[in-house]
């Protein structure tokens, strides 16, 4: 497969995922983003995906790469982390992307507080795996490359 072939997928995630590994592992694991990003990366290359990956705690910088994703017609992979229950406005902004995007979460947000139960985000993605850990998103990318090839 050329490199003009290979599809882009992105892979967000959004505030405190940075801090994976040290951050409550009880609830979220000990593996870091940079190894998520790294086994994400290495599936997406298996399925001939490329996939780029952004880690921000901010909003607005979120938004931007989800502005570029709908210019590109580019698949996304989020996890919104706390946006996920109340970022209109990253709503907002998926709603446009005309490719598939899936949500993603390491653990069961509904099974916890109930202000994590509600996903704003949820309406208006293709689908939403979460609660496996960092397999979540292995599943994600195999998910998007069938999305894909269908």
């Amino acid at each position: 497969m050329t490199k003009a072939n290979v599809r882009t997928v992105l892979l967000l995630n959004g505030p405190n995922l940075g801090q994976l590994g040290e951050r409550e592992p009880d609830v979220y694991g000990s593996t870091t983003l940079q190894e998520i990003v790294s086994m994400c990366q290495a599936e997406a290359h298996k399925c001939g995906l490329a996939l780029e990956a952004h880690q921000s705690d901010s909003e607005s910088e979120l938004i931007g790469w989800v502005q570029q994703a709908a210019r590109n017609s580019w698949p996304i992979i989020i996890n919104p982390g706390a946006f996920t229950h109340y970022s209109i406005a990253l709503r907002d902004a998926l709603v446009q992307v005309d490719a598939a995007v899936i949500e993603v979460h390491l653990s069961q947000p509904a099974a916890r507080e109930s202000f994590r139960a509600e996903s704003v985000v949820a309406p208006v993605v293709y689908g939403t795996i979460s609660g496996f850990g960092s397999l979540s998103y292995l599943l994600a990318v195999r998910a998007i490359a069938d999305v894909l090839a269908s």
